[in-house]
């Protein structure tokens, strides 16, 4: 594999990383009411788009009768852009 392959593949494992701690330093850090309402408006909505798309999955594997066999990798950082950009949204939606 080439070196630049390698340093890119690097920092992008690197940048879920930071990712996935952010997701649960948020989660963690105790704030005032709206900084909570915030984390907590986030968080739903990234639990939402989890179970919608763990719903489509294994719909599709027992339509397709196919074993279910999930990344737990991906799905992690998936879960960690989607709850980084909606907190993000919701953080500049209240004033945060």
């Amino acid at each position: 594999m080439p070196v630049g392959a390698i340093i890119f593949l690097g920092v992008f494992l690197l940048g879920f990383g930071v990712l996935d701690i952010f997701m649960v330093v948020t989660l963690l850090k105790p704030g005032d009411e709206r900084n909570q309402v915030i984390v907590w408006k986030a968080s739903s909505f990234t639990l939402l788009a989890m179970v919608g798309a763990n719903i489509l999955n294994v719909a599709e594997q027992i339509i397709r009768s196919k074993p279910m066999v999930v990344n737990t990798l991906v799905q992690l950082n998936v879960y960690a852009i989607i709850y980084f950009a909606s907190l993000m949204y919701y953080k500049r939606k209240h004033g945060g």
